[in-house]
């Protein structure tokens, strides 16, 4: 995590000659915040010493910027986030009770992704707009395979993780949509796999599906594309079951 002076210099900013790389005064957070709101992901996340600067500012709107007795105020509504409980880690001694108490005026929870299936597609799109303005890649979104991909895994890692898995996607296809194999999930909807833990089987089988979806389903250009011939691919399509 961040040391206890680039944690105060981020949040309450700094003034010249504080540390070594302080080279002009800087606003933070707080100061640039004033009047408005300042969302803090994963809350529980911060140091013990450092929750006790945060809960006079949240308390008081005072602070200081680092190297400077000159006190600043700054009207700051909080919004914080945390996958944590944060009260379990009130009772085992990493979060300060009086800390939570000034956050918690009003808690919404927010159920995983894996239990709001009806939020994974218009997220999935909207990531993909993202990353393919990015990557400059022209990409007209998922097709049916890969939208039935998305829909059946569990995403322990909620939305972060859909973001990063249209992300590689945008990145891995060759294709104007976005196909099943682009976005590296099982077919169960489990844990993305890397090709080091298939088979060798499966990572033939992997390869023609590719082959195939790069070439809209034409097996004799997805055999050329192979260097198979037409009789060793289709062998290969029956012994997979493609």
């Amino acid at each position: 995590g961040l040391s206890e002076t680039l944690f105060e210099s981020e949040l309450f900013g700094h003034v010249k000659g504080a540390f070594t790389d302080a080279k002009t005064d800087r606003a933070g957070r707080f100061e640039l915040a004033d009047e408005s709101a300042l969302f803090m992901d994963e809350i529980a996340n911060i140091p013990l010493a450092q929750q006790a600067k945060l809960l006079r500012v949240i308390e008081t709107g005072d602070f200081e910027r680092v190297g400077s007795s000159k006190t600043l105020h700054a009207n700051v509504r909080i919004i914080s986030a945390t996958n944590s409980n944060l009260e379990h880690e009130v009772a085992a001694g990493r979060f300060r009770q009086d800390l939570l108490f000034r956050l918690n005026t009003i808690q919404l929870t927010l159920p995983p992704l894996r239990e709001r299936r009806d939020d994974i597609m218009p997220l999935a799109n909207s990531f993909l707009a993202q990353h393919a303005e990015h990557y400059r890649k022209q990409i007209a979104g998922f097709d049916e395979t890969a939208r039935e991909r998305l829909l059946q895994h569990r995403f322990p890692g909620n939305v972060r993780e859909l973001d990063h898995i249209v992300e590689r996607a945008v990145l891995m296809t060759q294709d104007r949509q976005i196909c099943g194999i682009d976005l590296g999930l099982a077919n169960d909807g489990g844990e993305p796999r890397n090709l080091e833990e298939m088979s060798l089987e499966e990572v033939e089988a992997f390869l023609i599906k590719k082959a195939l979806a790069r070439n809209d389903g034409n097996a004799r250009k997805a055999a050329e594309a192979l260097g198979l011939s037409r009789s060793a691919f289709y062998r290969r399509l029956q012994q997979y079951g493609l």
